[in-house]
């Protein structure tokens, strides 16, 4: 299953590293593409969305599902 959230606030390459990596340590994520000129991130799996927003949020992002 795919699901794309939108996240505010990463301006480099490191933002989406940081936020891909906060997002495959979500319990159901099999891989995570974060995309900062589209203000987005896909994830694949079976995750939670309320999971996968507090995941970014506490990386320092901005994320709605």
């Amino acid at each position: 299953m795919s699901r794309t959230i939108t996240v505010e606030g990463m301006s480099c390459e490191h933002c989406e590293q940081t936020v891909e990596d906060a997002l495959e340590g979500v319990d159901g994520v099999t891989s995570a593409e974060a995309d900062r000129d589209a203000k987005q991130a896909t994830v694949e799996g079976a995750a939670d969305a309320d999971a996968l927003v507090a995941a970014v949020d506490d990386a320092g992002y901005d994320a709605t599902a």
